[in-house]
């Protein structure tokens, strides 16, 4: 027998935080594998520095996608956890073949602005239903998100 979830927020409310939230998962692993893929296959110059650069991006990538898809299940819904799923979900475009380690920065920082633009829609989802815990843990991937993208951004100026 299944307990039913009484935390304060309507069923359906629930449902559309998660299918955000699931959405903001699927973007956030998409962006941990394109990360991980960059780490692994970056050549160059800046080798060293944007091979570590891009470890520490996907640790903190591998947590908070434990922590969204963790929130996702406090609120009673199941988690996308496949391949296929995140693929249909996620809207960051996946990246193939060898490519230049400017053009690697770049595609991050599309990336991370890409997950920036579901956060603030998931956001919004979560503070009309008055969802202090997602709408928190949403703020704060915004935070990481935007400054991110930020500091990649800064490798590309002159």
């Amino acid at each position: 027998m299944n307990k039913a979830i009484n935390i304060g927020i309507e069923e359906q409310a629930r449902e559309e935080i998660g299918q955000g939230l699931s959405r903001l998962l699927a973007d956030t692993y998409t962006l941990y594998l394109q990360t991980h893929n960059f780490h692994w296959n970056v050549t160059g110059p800046f080798f060293q520095q944007l091979h570590v650069l891009f470890e520490e991006h996907y640790v903190e990538l591998a947590e908070a996608v434990d922590e969204i898809a963790e929130r996702i299940r406090a609120l009673g819904i199941l988690s996308p956890g496949t391949y296929q799923e995140f693929a249909d979900l996620s809207s960051i475009k996946e990246v193939k073949g060898d490519i230049p380690a400017e053009e690697m920065i770049e595609r991050l920082v599309d990336s991370h602005e890409t997950v920036v633009r579901t956060a603030r829609q998931v956001l919004e989802i979560a503070q009309k239903a008055d969802d202090e815990s997602s709408a928190s843990l949403v703020g704060d991937r915004l935070v990481v998100h935007e400054k991110t993208a930020w500091m990649l951004r800064s490798h590309l100026q002159t």
